[in-house]
């Protein structure tokens, strides 16, 4: 189906509660999560949006939009001014009866160059500590991929770790449960799915390295499993109001095609990652500091050129510091931020066989931000990047920089 074929179906499948929706705008109501604040977790991203609603429909709807714009120079050469619209995503929800609700995810990348749709599923709640999910799943790794929203970040890129290095957003079709206990100012919260995963391309790809986000490109992986093997992915977190949380968590399996017909064709291979995130606040200054940090460890053929590693490590940290809030321009809790993130990544973790040198294939980065917050919905962001990244043999950096301003909301 092309990309306008889609496009008008959905269309077409939600047009009549949009439809009765615009017949009086003062039937919209604002949803906001059951949860208190308080009592929410990386975990409960998904479900943790503003959401929109009319009447007595039985589908609630909302979204997000980011655009960009950026003049960003490579070793002093710069492609000049560049004006993006990075993503539209649409939210639709629906509680279908008792305890069974469902909930998904378009989005739109680049206008219409991609459209995917990054989670679709069924939850059914049998006890808060078990519940059952199907269907298009975001596999919990770390925590920017299930909790990605562009207006929740006040940098208008996504962190290189979670998205070069893991393959965020990572999605795929599968099963699991999923629960969470809080009493008092203490959570507990777990996560554990088996579904579709990572194929060769990782190890064969454009990028000439071990490549986790090749696999995106295989749309093919939401129908059918090269491999025969699920991928396993799994989480613990624990949080504390006055301390915040902490989370490790696991993904892996078997990635390469090894039996056909019957008949090995190939030795088993597998990848393992592991990951650990955490946020918090520092109390009386309010400053928040959330990161992750994942390592990767992938059986690579003996056959195979090093660029290809077998380890890679990398994850960031972002620091945003409230400076102002107030009620600015008629906005009555409006906010100004100052934010700092940090991050590297390792694409090759090793030595040089011939010399026994340190293999580059290594970056890191610093972006500064100041953004400003009208309400909670909605943020302008203007960040400065300094970034440094090597080749495999370690030559001379380069050097890339420049600044980019955008603008994301919900609606």
């Amino acid at each position: 189906m092309s990309k306008i074929s889609f496009i008008i179906l959905l269309l077409g499948l939600y047009a009549p509660s949009l439809l009765q929706a615009q017949i009086d705008s003062s039937l919209f109501k604002r949803v906001e999560n059951k949860d208190s604040l308080k009592n929410t977790m990386n975990m409960d991203a998904v479900y943790n949006r503003p959401m929109l609603f009319a009447g007595r429909l039985p589908v609630s709807i909302g979204g997000y939009m980011e655009a960009n714009w950026q003049h960003i120079g490579v070793d002093g050469v710069s492609e000049g001014h560049q004006f993006q619209f990075r993503r539209f995503t649409i939210f639709m929800a629906s509680t279908i009866s008792k305890r069974i609700k469902f909930m998904s995810e378009l989005e739109f990348e680049d206008g219409t160059r991609e459209i995917s749709i990054e989670f679709a599923a069924l939850d059914m709640e049998f006890d808060p500590l078990l519940n059952l999910r199907g269907g298009i799943i975001l596999n919990p790794i770390g925590s920017f991929n299930q909790n990605h929203d562009g207006p929740k970040w006040e940098f208008t890129d996504r962190p290189i770790s979670a998205t070069q290095m893991l393959p965020a957003t990572w999605s795929n079709a599968g099963f699991g449960l999923y629960g969470k206990r809080y009493s008092n100012d203490w959570m507990f919260g777990y996560e554990a799915y088996i579904s579709g995963g990572f194929d060769n391309t990782i190890i064969n790809n454009e990028q000439g390295k071990t490549y986790l986000p090749a696999t995106k490109s295989n749309a093919d992986r939401f129908e059918e499993s090269l491999t025969g093997h699920p991928l396993y992915s799994g989480k613990l977190a624990v949080r504390n109001n006055k301390i915040g949380e902490l989370g490790v968590s696991y993904m892996g399996g078997v990635y390469n095609r090894y039996m056909d017909e019957g008949e090995q064709i190939d030795d088993k291979r597998t990848l393992h990652v592991f990951a650990v995130d955490f946020n918090t606040t520092l109390p009386r200054l309010n400053t928040f500091i959330t990161g992750e940090w994942a390592w990767i460890n992938v059986q690579v053929p003996e056959n195979y050129i090093q660029t290809y590693g077998n380890r890679q490590y990398g994850g960031f940290v972002d620091i945003v510091q409230p400076i102002w809030r107030r009620s600015i321009l008629g906005w009555d809790n409006a906010s100004v931020n100052l934010a700092c993130r940090l991050e590297y990544v390792d694409w090759n973790v090793g030595r040089v066989q011939e010399t026994g040198d340190n293999i580059g294939e290594d970056l890191w980065s610093v972006i500064g931000g100041l953004s400003f917050r009208p309400n909670s919905l909605t943020i302008l962001r203007l960040n400065y990047r300094h970034q440094r990244s090597r080749d495999f043999l370690a030559n001379p950096p380069v050097m890339l920089g420049g600044f980019s301003f955008g603008i994301s909301t919900y609606f």
